[in-house]
């Protein structure tokens, strides 16, 4: 459900704008706030799911996003959309941690454990795959709002099967939830996301408003984590990050989280400039990239069998920064989605072997924090990414229009790709001099493909450290479910 409602909000977004008459500002908070309260509010939902239980929690969490989709597919204003959204996302901080939790203390064999998170990981890139698809065929049988409507029947089945497939989880229990550390947890998430993404959108122009947020989730951070080391029963269990072998892996897992939502992002941008596209054609182009990771992740656990976990992870880093390389060089939009497959294929039994290593590191009765753990940093990855490899693509093609004398033709245009090259295309394709527009889309087109270039050369150089980090730093390594959550 969750990757479902991404992938299909973003082909809705000029239909939505027009239909609730959203300025850009609205439209990048309703695409935004989702993922904001998601990563914010990840922490206290594991550690929730600890103490009521995570079958209980995820019942109730399905029930919310059933019926918040469909109070969003029929939003009669932007701002009421807004706060739906955000909604949603607590609602979807609910999710991932409890069925990950769910799996860790249902499986206690590796194998097995292994081979479930690789399904989990697998439906997850399905819906990444299904959400754009399906929204592109929605959007172009009936109205903006119904991109929000398919997970109203997943959440149903959901609700019918969970009771008879998953075990009755009761939670330990252990004492009231602490709100001080909840509250701290959200405020060091939220406006250090807020603060990334903002960079992302605006450039570096945006650092009067991005560095108080920073400044604001990096105070919180480290007041939230001196009160957790205080407290008997802290809401996050911080003993595994004391581990070398539990930081390196959470450093590449957000290495893997940044580099797959930059890459991605900046390739979504050029397949919708390289050519005009229906929403369904720009869905499918997008497609291979996530089967890929679906694959690479389904093949984790036979890659494990044969081979140490640090090998999986070297490989996997290595394949990437390879396909890394072959996107720089690509010359169109089919060797640019081969180099992105071949990517995230790489990234897919790092994905799923980092989870499972996480997860596993924590006792049963702290799964859910663990697996709250893991998903903050895929989204603070996620977010950092975005900013970092987003900004560097928009510099690259503020650079390249600025040095080409055809975008000249009108200011307008280089004005639009300083904020997005979808922009800019919108604004010469409706130039009253034809070959002028001609002349500027052919241009705006090569800023886009520099821009594709110099972000996954800087990908791949990133990819890179990592995969020797892994090679060399990570041997032998072994995980053990013991009380202090040692790995």
């Amino acid at each position: 459900m969750v990757s479902l409602d991404i992938g299909a909000l973003f082909l809705a977004l000029p239909r939505l704008g027009a239909a609730l008459q959203a300025s850009s500002t609205q439209l990048l908070w309703i695409t935004d706030i989702y993922g904001f309260f998601i990563a914010g509010c990840l922490i206290t939902m594991g550690s929730l799911g600890d103490r009521i239980g995570r079958r209980r929690l995820l019942m109730a969490g399905t029930s919310a996003f059933a019926v918040l989709s469909v109070l969003a597919a029929f939003a009669p204003t932007a701002e009421m959309l807004i706060g739906v959204r955000g909604l949603l996302g607590i609602a979807g901080a609910t999710l991932m941690p409890s069925t990950l939790a769910l799996i860790s203390t249902t499986f206690s064999d590796p194998r097995q454990r292994r081979q479930a998170i690789a399904l989990w990981m697998g439906c997850l890139m399905a819906g990444a795959t299904l959400g754009p698809v399906l929204g592109g065929v929605l959007l172009e049988h009936f109205w903006w709002g119904s991109v929000f409507l398919p997970a109203v029947p997943v959440a149903l089945l959901a609700l019918v099967t969970a009771p008879v497939v998953l075990p009755e989880d009761r939670g330990t229990g252990r004492g009231a939830l602490d709100v001080t550390s909840a509250g701290l947890s959200l405020t060091a998430v939220l406006p250090t996301v807020y603060a990334v993404k903002e960079v992302a959108a605006h450039g570096w122009s945006a650092v009067a408003t991005a560095l108080p947020a920073a400044v604001v989730g990096v105070g919180c951070a480290v007041t939230f984590t001196r009160r957790q080391r205080r407290l008997v029963t802290p809401l996050l269990d911080l003993r595994p990050f004391a581990q070398r072998s539990f930081r390196i892996v959470a450093a590449i897992g957000l290495v893997t989280a940044a580099t797959t939502g930059g890459l991605f992002l900046v390739f979504s941008q050029y397949i919708q400039m390289a050519q005009p596209l229906s929403p369904l054609r720009a869905g499918l182009w997008l497609t291979p990239a996530a089967v890929a990771m679906a694959a690479g992740s389904l093949l984790t656990p036979g890659l494990l069998r044969r081979g140490r976990v640090h090998c999986v992870l070297a490989a996997g880093l290595a394949t990437a920064a390879a396909g890394s390389l072959l996107l720089s060089r690509a010359d169109g939009p089919l060797m640019a989605a081969v180099a992105i497959a071949v990517i995230h294929g790489g990234l897919g039994p790092v994905f799923t072997a980092t989870t499972d290593l996480i997860v596993a590191s924590a006792p049963p009765e702290r799964s859910g924090s663990a697996a709250a753990v893991s998903e903050t940093i895929s989204e603070l990855g996620l977010a950092l990414g975005v900013a970092v490899l987003g900004s560097l693509a928009t510099a690259v093609h503020r650079h390249t229009l600025s040095d080409d004398p055809r975008s000249a033709t009108t200011t307008e245009a280089l004005s639009a790709a300083g904020e997005s090259l979808a922009g800019a295309v919108a604004v010469v394709s409706h130039h009253p001099d034809t070959a002028a527009s001609v002349e500027s889309l052919a241009a705006i087109r090569e800023a886009g493909t520099s821009g594709l270039s110099a972000t996954a050369a800087c990908a791949a150089v990133v990819l890179a450290g990592p995969a020797i980090v892994a090679a060399t730093r990570l041997r032998p390594f072994h995980v053990t479910r013991s009380p202090s959550g040692r790995i």
